[in-house]
């Protein structure tokens, strides 16, 4: 029998286990060997009832690992069995439809016992550099071809890991060690978790979740409720067009608001691809509810129950629904699209509320470094697989430009220069924001930024590219402009796809510039201050400047001239 305890008492237990969640992803964060980990913080962390419902989920990570991790536990639970789940059992998958969406995120869950008796689970995702096949890219026809699947299993059982497995991972991915140290972080920090939550348990007295669960998910339900039941009782349609592979994809979505729920129908989006661009509904899922959570409830905290009222629907075999065995491996390029797509829908049903589109999905790229094969390599020269994650603009906001090279909606940090140039023989020539990228606009779009890469003296190497907004940069909205398209091209000029594995020759360097945010209002109703504040920051250009915004040429010239001096103060 549980104690019963006040809201108050609740409410601090509550803030307790998000702060329990968060150290079990700032574990993850400090002990993870892949970069994307530790310095993009490409992860998610969360705590689940006996039930599998998501209680709690950490600040640090990903909404398209935070939310579609929320769906994970519950397979967990039938594919294991709950006559198979016992003290000292830790599971593993990177199941793309019952884990979060592609081979290249290993989820760990930990069941969590305390005297005895099962109180609940842990659960952690992680994207790791290599799981084997193609490598990490868009190039595979078939899930097959994408890496290594491991299905829902046990990594331990009652605390002795499966050595048959770990064998297995090593003998069929590029970076053994890094995957398997990955694996160990991802168990280390569910047991984090576990320890800190036996350790609430005992201070409150509480010989389960049964109480706290309840109160979160019914708190949390009834506030997301209020949210939906203010808002008007409208169905509107929002669509755009991005690159895709070889052919332009189209995305659509009926948003339609009841009174207790709101429903975003994918039907009359573009159908699968050819190419691992495809979205599983997983994915499609998370990002889509993560739009509509940050446009109507930001503040109340992601669980099973704030979560639930939003429906997702798509047609099988349509690019965000994509069915086993689809190649699935860059499902982020589409998903990250689908927040935008949403908002278009939900602007026209509560106006001034969201922003212009932004760059939308995360500018990667991956480099597979060897010894040149053009003439004899120095005897230092070495294979190495880096990945790095970078970001365009994103879109200017009602009352706010947009953020300059910023993840949104991933949230995923940008990699710093050093971390990526310790990770393998690669060097970052250059990386500096791209000036006039971010659409004009009573409030500016976000700017892009510029990035040019190579190798250290005696290798060549494969770019792949995880690109998109080349053909179709970021619109503006109410009357702002689009951001800056996307090019990339090798330093002899060469132009270079938006995506796909491609060779670059010993010597060579590739410069790539990423894509601007829109911008949100007519660019003739910005202040005149913050034009010439973005002039003097170098956020744009003088004929940007003059000929959009109408500044006129002897206060540019004062402006400039003051910057150049040292003499400009804002």
């Amino acid at each position: 029998m549980t104690k019963k305890h006040s809201e108050v008492a609740y409410q601090v237990m509550w803030n307790r286990l998000i702060s329990v969640v968060e150290e079990q992803a700032q574990a993850l964060v400090r002990t993870a060997f892949s970069t994307s980990v530790r310095e993009a913080g490409d992860l998610s962390a969360g705590a689940y009832d006996v039930n599998g419902q998501m209680l709690a989920q950490a600040v640090t990570g990903t909404p398209g690992h935070v939310n579609a991790m929320a769906d994970a536990v519950s397979h967990f639970i039938r594919r294991i069995g709950r006559a198979n789940i016992f003290e000292g059992d830790i599971y593993i998958t990177n199941d793309p439809w019952e884990g979060t969406g592609h081979l290249h995120d290993i989820t760990m869950v930990t069941p969590s016992f305390y005297a005895g008796k099962l109180v609940g689970f842990f659960a952690c995702t992680a994207h790791i550099v290599d799981i084997g096949g193609r490598g990490f890219g868009a190039d595979a026809a078939s899930i097959y071809e994408e890496g290594l699947y491991i299905p829902i299993m046990k990594f331990a059982n009652r605390g002795k890991v499966d050595d048959t497995l770990v064998c297995i991972v090593k003998g069929n991915v590029r970076e053994p060690d890094q995957l398997i140290g990955d694996m160990y972080a991802l168990a280390t920090c569910n047991e984090i978790g576990h320890r800190r939550l036996i350790s609430m348990m005992e201070e409150f007295n509480l010989n389960n979740l049964e109480g706290i669960g309840s109160f979160i998910l019914e708190n949390s339900r009834r506030a997301t409720l209020e949210r939906i039941a203010a808002l008007p009782r409208k169905s509107e349609v929002g669509e755009m067009t991005v690159d895709g592979f070889d052919t332009p994809i189209k995305l659509k979505v009926r948003v339609t608001v009841y009174e207790d729920r709101i429903v975003s129908d994918f039907t009359g989006s573009s159908q699968l691809d050819k190419k691992g661009i495809n979205c599983p509904l997983v994915y499609t899922k998370a990002y889509a509810c993560y739009a509509l959570k940050v446009a109507i409830a930001p503040e109340i905290p992601n669980n099973a129950a704030s979560l639930a009222p939003f429906e997702i629907k798509a047609p099988v075999d349509t690019i965000v629904n994509a069915i086993h065995p689809a190649p699935v491996a860059l499902r982020h390029i589409i998903g990250h699209f689908v927040p935008d797509t949403v908002f278009n829908a939900f602007d026209k049903i509560v106006p001034g509320l969201v922003p212009a589109e932004g760059a939308g999905c995360l500018c990667n790229f991956q480099v597979s470094l060897r010894p040149r094969s053009d003439a004899p390599a120095p005897n230092g020269a070495r294979r190495s697989e880096v990945l790095t994650f970078n970001s365009g603009g994103s879109g200017a906001r009602p009352n706010h430009d947009g953020l300059n090279a910023t993840a949104f909606p991933s949230g995923v940090m940008t990699m710093p220069v050093e971390a990526t140039e310790h990770a393998g023989p690669v060097i970052i020539w250059r990386k500096e924001l791209r000036p006039d990228s971010g659409g004009a606009g009573k409030q500016r779009g976000g700017l892009g930024q510029y990035m040019e890469v190579g190798a250290i003296e005696g290798h060549e190497f494969d770019i792949q590219a995880m690109f998109d907004r080349v053909n179709y940069p970021a619109l503006g909205r109410h009357g702002g402009n689009a951001g800056a398209s996307t090019t990339i091209n090798q330093d002899d000029g060469s132009m270079m796809r938006g995506k796909g594995k491609q060779f670059v020759p010993h010597g060579r360097k590739v410069i790539m510039a990423f894509p601007g945010g829109g911008g949100y209002g007519n660019p003739k109703d910005r202040a005149a201050d913050l034009v010439k504040r973005d002039l003097a920051r170098g956020y744009i250009s003088a004929k940007v400047a003059r000929e959009i915004y109408g500044i006129k040429q002897n206060e540019i010239d004062a402006i400039l001239t003051a910057v150049k001096s040292g003499d400009y103060t804002e």
